[in-house]
């Protein structure tokens, strides 16, 4: 039985729910807002990673913000482990508390979720949540993204779940002991004040709208909302052509053993109203930081379902409900502890793009190419010469893969992140780093009836002696795949050009220390095209040569009718 079919529902005017429904979409976006202008660190107030939501008393979903999907869907675990250690009669007007261990529900160490209770007339009415990518938790490396982790104690700081404020009480302990572990604890410490400004936020909006319409009106409408939801989504995969579909792609390696790819298999079952995802045929359990724990895991696919349903279902916990996942233990997606986990993003995306990538051909004009599925991340540290230490980090895109009726896009976020790149002034302002060159990757893009989206070209140049740098690549061994007869798009590539003179291409991953005058160089990868490229009109092959995306050569050799 759904459960939707669980308990009747309260008979409820539909133009209030609907208007409550978007007064809590409001109020979400108002948190996300607060989250990002209130933050320290560049990653957060020009990257935009981070997140914020509201939840039921229970638990569950009740609204979003317009932010991260991996944080959004995270959260849901989070929120729940907080639950389990502070029951909901336990806690007290005033609480935060803070956790990101992604063995309890978390996703990676640097994703820091605080969650606070929303108190009305002295009864817990909800939850208001807020995650953010902190710039550096500690570990080995500045940034705390060590490519070359090999267990999950060099990747920072782990906090279990605990009260960051204890009705109303900072943890003076608990902030000396988080301050002593960071690189940059003034900003670390600026971006948990934004996230407990964030939760504020959330509470205050949210009671004073139980007090406009009642409580008793209110929690009817929650559960109206998830109810609705649920049977939309389920509606929605009724439509998906019944079956079990399969998709494989690779990671370029785990960061350790840089000559071995890693597979990602999936068995994507539609049947019943209902999605089941099976991860068996997937890689073991990696050496290096890759791995990705069930939270993530079932972010991916939270994700896919929302792509591949209808788009103006509101998300909320009922989304979600007709979704199950087969999660082998000791594999990449549901490793053993104490495996690193702190590069998972690589592998959440690319998750997320082979849940979608399984049903290319059972929904033609819905789904589209491979898109690059590559988040570059790329993280700077060190010392000032005054000795004051630095940390900042850059995300970049690549090319998403092209749809049945338009073009990929270029140089954008795909497959469950949604960040900006960090302009370069700001990367600039914050590190002894100059940015040489920003340009697109002409001909990266897989050629098709409709072309595949771009990848982007970036210079940075070291200007003092020992800076720490992380390189987080992925695509430099795996294209993205075509769809329709599209072809597959350029791959990814970095190489560091020494000041001595010499060349070191990058094999996706790489630690390393960069001098006065290293330049770093590197080209993101490219979308798949789709449909036959010599079905492309020669009007639009010729714009694309204007705009200089792609090359005379390659219009002759590719999309040719000759």
């Amino acid at each position: 039985m759904d459960s939707t079919q669980a308990k009747p529902q309260t008979r409820l005017d539909p133009i209030t729910v609907e208007v409550v429904r978007h007064k809590l979409e409001g109020i979400a976006n108002e948190m996300e807002s607060t989250l990002l202008r209130s933050s320290f660190s560049p990653i957060v107030k020009e990257g935009l990673d981070a997140s914020a939501s509201l939840f039921t008393r229970r638990g569950e979903t009740l609204a979003q913000a317009c932010a991260v999907p991996i944080h959004l869907a995270t959260l849901i675990p989070v929120v729940q482990t907080f639950i389990r250690e502070f029951p909901i009669d336990t806690m007290c007007e005033g609480d935060v508390y803070i956790m990101n261990d992604p063995y309890l529900g978390g996703t990676h160490l640097p994703d820091i979720a605080l969650v606070t209770p929303i108190f009305h007339e002295g009864m817990v009415l909800a939850l208001s949540a807020a995650m953010t990518h902190h710039q550096d938790v500690g570990g080995m490396t500045p940034g705390s993204i060590p490519t070359n982790a090999t267990e999950i104690f060099q990747e920072g700081i782990r906090i279990p779940p605990l009260k960051l404020r204890d009705a109303g009480v900072m943890n003076d302990t608990l902030v000396k002991m988080l301050r002593l572990n960071v690189r940059i604890p003034d900003t670390f410490m600026g971006d948990i004040h934004a996230q407990i400004a964030s939760c504020q936020i959330g509470g205050r909006r949210l009671s004073e709208l139980a007090q406009a319409i009642g409580v008793e009106l209110l929690e009817d409408i929650f559960d109206e909302l998830l109810t609705r939801s649920e049977k939309m989504t389920r509606e929605a995969l009724r439509a998906i052509p019944e079956g079990t579909y399969h998709y494989t792609d690779y990671l370029d390696n785990d960061g350790i053993d840089l000559d071995r790819h890693v597979p990602i298999t999936v068995a994507v079952t539609v049947k019943d109203a209902s999605i089941h995802i099976d991860f068996t045929g997937t890689g073991a359990q990696l050496k290096g930081p890759f791995n990705c724990v069930p939270s993530g895991s079932q972010a991916a696919a939270y994700f896919a379902v929302r792509a591949l349903t209808d788009p103006t279902i509101p998300t909320n916990a009922g989304c979600f409900r007709p979704v199950t996942l087969h999660l082998p233990k000791g594999s990449l997606v549901n490793p053993v502890a104490p495996a690193p986990v702190g590069s998972r993003t690589a592998t959440i995306k690319r998750i997320t793009g082979c849940i979608l990538s399984a049903f290319k051909e059972a929904m033609p004009d819905k789904v589209p190419a491979d898109s690059g599925c590559e988040l570059l991340v790329i993280a700077f540290g060190g010392r000032l010469p005054d000795g004051k230490s630095f940390v900042t980090g850059e995300l970049i895109a690549a090319g998403a893969g092209a749809g049945p009726h338009s073009d990929g896009v270029d140089v954008i976020e795909t497959d469950a992140t949604n960040c900006m790149n960090l302009p370069a002034e700001a990367m600039e302002m914050e590190a002894p780093i100059r940015v040489h060159q920003v340009a697109l990757a002409r001909d990266s893009g897989g050629a098709g009836r409709q072309r595949g989206g771009l990848g982007i070209i970036k210079e940075f140049e070291s200007l003092v002696d020992g800076v720490t740098m992380t390189h987080r690549g992925e695509r430099h061994y795996y294209a993205a795949q075509g769809s329709q007869g599209g072809l597959a798009a350029a791959k990814a590539v970095s190489v560091l050009h020494r000041a001595s003179g010499s060349e070191e291409i990058i094999a996706s991953k790489l630690v390393t220390t960069m001098n006065r005058g290293d330049r770093l160089i590197v080209q993101t990868a490219g979308g798949g095209g789709f449909g036959d490229p010599h079905e492309r009109s020669p009007e639009a092959v010729a714009e694309d040569v204007r705009n200089g995306k792609i090359s005379e050569q390659a219009a002759r050799a590719v999309y040719s009718r000759d």
